[in-house]
């Protein structure tokens, strides 16, 4: 893994932890489906804009076009909006602990599912991955934290799982900024009408709210999707996934220095023993050289 292939993973490690806090600022001020779907529809043009005028082409794949459709479902209509929807009630920093676990539930189901050899230290590291979820939601349920909101973030994590397994059709045949795009598109039509169906409106504009809303658009949306399918294509899913192990500390960092969010002792050696976990499964994961 060279150096370059190192920041991509730092700087989106980062960027993604950080879209929890500024979605978190958003469902304050606005509707969560109705502010997700306007999000995508948004950084859906202006990555279709910026593929073009790279001169890339509507032609894609049939992977590509299958993969698009499961991504933007799975990612974005289903693991976002349902974490947009719950983070009304949850904080920040258990959203972006939750959703931390992906690399451990993408290990679990090549296991049991898929029968993928994993060697001891994976194991071992699944093991801690639980022993360390437990440890937080234990915690929290007893100060009382919102069971549907946790449920929600699962099952948005399992989304995440599924997109995650359609992501190397999505890394191969070039065109990548156009397929970043055009999956922003499928997740602004389904949010757009379950908010339709579902909710009444609202939004109160503060400069928090336009500077979250831009933020989360424009980084999260669409320079950390790019970055991520980059690193895949250049290194590889399991070597990519390995810097996913710093996405509880800077979940729970950007939480605490923005929102004032506060942690206990538990939640701290919880993701501790999660990262450690999600660390020691994706070494197990490597090709020995």
């Amino acid at each position: 893994m060279d150096i370059r292939a190192i920041m991509m993973g730092l700087t989106f490690a980062l960027i993604w932890s950080s879209a929890f806090t500024s979605a978190r600022i958003i469902v304050t001020h606005a509707s969560p489906f109705a502010a997700s779907s306007v999000r995508f529809f948004l950084a859906g043009l202006i990555g279709v804009a910026v593929a073009r005028a790279l001169g890339q082409s509507w032609n894609l794949t049939r992977d590509q076009w299958r993969a698009t459709l499961i991504f933007g479902l799975c990612q974005n209509a289903i693991y976002l909006g349902l974490n947009f929807y719950a983070m009304q009630t949850i904080e920040a920093s258990l959203a972006s602990i939750i959703a931390s676990t992906m690399p451990l539930m993408v290990a679990f189901a090549g296991w049991v599912i898929f029968r993928d050899r994993l060697p001891l230290l994976g194991v071992i590291g699944l093991v801690l991955g639980i022993a360390g979820v437990s440890m937080i939601m234990s915690a929290r349920l007893n100060v009382g934290v919102d069971v549907v909101g946790i449920a929600l973030c699962v099952i948005a994590a399992v989304a995440l799982t599924i997109a995650t397994l359609s992501m190397r059709a999505m890394s191969s045949g070039g065109n990548l900024m156009m397929v970043v795009g055009l999956q922003m598109f499928v997740g602004a039509v389904v949010l757009g009408i379950v908010s339709a169906l579902t909710e009444t409106v609202t939004v109160t504009v503060t400069p928090a709210f336009i500077a979250a809303f831009i933020y989360t658009v424009l980084v999260p949306g669409l320079v950390a999707t790019w970055i991520w399918f980059s690193l895949v294509a250049r290194i590889g899913p399991t070597k990519a996934a390995t810097f996913h192990f710093l996405n509880p500390f800077f979940g729970v960092a950007t939480a605490a220095i923005l929102l004032g969010e506060q942690l206990g002792t538990w939640d701290i050696v919880g993701v501790g023993i999660i990262a450690a976990g999600i660390l020691a499964v994706q070494v197990s994961r490597q090709p020995k050289t």
